[in-house]
C-alpha cells in the first residue's frame, strides 16, 4: 500500500514531520487513512478542525524509520534533474524511483533505445505498455532525463542492458531477474551488496562477467514461476562452466503467492511433466517442495513482493544454520 503514495502525499507527510501539521488533503490515500490514521493513530485531525492534520507524538520516529531517507533521496534527485518538485506533480513513489533508475542508467538505456511501449513494459514494470503514453508529464520527464526528443518507431533487433548497482566493497553479488530492485540502489549499496540485472534477454551478459566479480558469494533473485526458475537453471549452467556456484534466493513467505493467471503474467506450469520440466538437480530438497506446492496450487511468487534485503538476510541466515 505504501507504494500507492504520490509525491503530493509524500510532501505532506514530510510537512507533518517538520511542522507537526499540514492542511494538505491526503486522507484520500488508503495507506494514510487506514494505516497511519486508523490503525497506528500516528496522524489525527486537529481538534475541532477536520481540515488540518496533526502528527501524534510517535509519528516522528515512525517517519524517520520508514520515510525520511527515501524522501530526502527523492527530493535531491528531482532538484538535481531539474524536475518540478512541487506538490502538484502527479508522480507516484514508484514513478520517482523509476525516474531515478533511468537517470542512473541513462547511458545504457540510450544505447538500445526501444519504442515507448516496450520501454514502458520493461522499465515501468506491471503498469502496462501504454503507461507512459497515458502520462504525458511522466513521459516528458523520461525524455528529459534521457536527452531525447521522443522514442523511436521501431525496436532494435537485439537489446541487452548491462545494469549494475556498483558497490565499493561488496560482500555478496545478487543477480536479479527484474529491474525493480535496482530502483532503490542506495539501500542495497549501503548493505554492501552488488546487484546485477541479468533477466530475460540480458542473460547473455553473464558470459562477459569477469571472474573477479564473482569471487564473492553469488545469489539469484527471481520470480518463482516456470519462466524465472528456468532462467535460473540456464544461469546456473553458465556459471558452472566458470566453476562458480550460485544459489537461488528462497522466498521467506508463501503468503504473497498469487494465481498464475494474474494480470500481466504469462508464465504457466506444465502439469504433464515432473516439476513442470525443470531440472531437479538445480534445486535443493526444500526448493523442490516449494516448486511442487506452487504447481499444485497453480500459483507463483513475484520477485517484487519480496524485500531484497530481507530476502538476502533470511537466506544467508538459513545457509549458516544448516
Amino acid at each position: 500500500m505504501k507504494t500507492a503514495l504520490t509525491w503530493r502525499h509524500l510532501k505532506a507527510l514530510n510537512q507533518l514531520y517538520v511542522d507537526k501539521r499540514t492542511d494538505a488533503k491526503i486522507t484520500d490515500n488508503g495507506y494514510i487513512a487506514n494505516v497511519l490514521m486508523a490503525q497506528k493513530r500516528l496522524i489525527k485531525f486537529k481538534s475541532g478542525n477536520n481540515k488540518i492534520l496533526e502528527a501524534a507524538p510517535k509519528y516522528a520516529a515512525f517517519y524517520e524509520e520508514n520515510f525520511k531517507q527515501d524522501f530526502e533521496q527523492y527530493t535531491q534527485f528531482l532538484q538535481s534533474a531539474n524536475l518540478e518538485d512541487d506538490a502538484r506533480r502527479k508522480y507516484t513513489e514508484d514513478d520517482i524511483k523509476t525516474l531515478m533508475f533511468i537517470s542512473d542508467y541513462k547511458g545504457e538505456l540510450r544505447k538500445n533505445l526501444t519504442t515507448i511501449r516496450t520501454f514502458s513494459t520493461e522499465v515501468f514494470r506491471n503498469h502496462g505498455s501504454k503507461y507512459l503514453e497515458n502520462k504525458p508529464g511522466l513521459k516528458n520527464a523520461v525524455c528529459r532525463i534521457l536527452g531525447i526528443d521522443d522514442f523511436p518507431d521501431k525496436d532494435p533487433k537485439n537489446h541487452q542492458w548491462r545494469l549494475v548497482v556498483d558497490c565499493p566493497n561488496p560482500t555478496a553479488v545478487i543477480l536479479c531477474e527484474n529491474i525493480a530492485h535496482l530502483k532503490a540502489a542506495w539501500k542495497v549499496r549501503e548493505a554492501d551488496i552488488e546487484l546485477w540485472y541479468v533477466g530475460g534477454n540480458n542473460i547473455g551478459i553473464i558470459d562477459f562477467i569477469s571472474l573477479d566479480k564473482l569471487l564473492k558469494p553469488v545469489y539469484y533473485s527471481c520470480d518463482w514461476d516456470f519462466h524465472g526458475l528456468s532462467i535460473y537453471s540456464r544461469i546456473k549452467e553458465k556459471l558452472r562452466k566458470k566453476s562458480i556456484l550460485i544459489r537461488i534466493l528462497n522466498p521467506y513467505t508463501t503468503e504473497t503467492a498469487i494465481s498464475v493467471d494474474s494480470d500481466y503474467h504469462t508464465s504457466h506450469w506444465n502439469f504433464n511433466l515432473p516439476l513442470s520440466g525443470l531440472n531437479h538437480e538445480d534445486f535443493l530438497a526444500n526448493e523442490i517442495s516449494l516448486i511442487e506446492f506452487l504447481i499444485k496450487e497453480n500459483k507463483w511468487i513475484e520477485e517484487e513482493s519480496m524485500d531484497i534485503l530481507k530476502l538476502y538476510n533470511t537466506n544467508k541466515a538459513n545457509l549458516f544454520s544448516r
